[in-house]
């Protein structure tokens, strides 16, 4: 059984989503599971959540300014991994860019 930590997930889908807005680059809900190394329905439920919210535009997939103001709170923290899982891949992930 898959568990995960949605806090955690959409702590990751917030920063994502705002370093690839500051870089001008649009975010498909594919290729952000992929990147996070997340499940697409964990990562769907995620933006569902910070659009109703408010925080995230679900449709342009784009923070909204609170979403941006939340990216910019937690720059400098370190983010719990959403599931042991991920973490592994994000680590092989890292290493192979690094």
């Amino acid at each position: 059984m898959n568990t995960f930590d949605t806090r955690a997930v959409a702590a990751h889908v917030i920063r994502h989503l705002a370093r690839e807005q500051s870089r001008g680059r649009g975010v498909h809900l594919e290729e952000l599971a992929e990147d996070l190394g997340i499940r697409r329905v964990d990562v769907r439920h995620a933006v569902t959540r910070l659009h109703q919210e408010g925080h995230v535009d679900a449709k342009r997939m784009k923070l909204t300014m609170t979403g941006l103001a939340i990216a910019a709170s937690m720059k400098d923290c370190k983010l719990r991994a959403p599931r042991a899982a991920a973490t592994a891949r994000h680590l092989m992930l890292v290493a192979s860019v690094a």
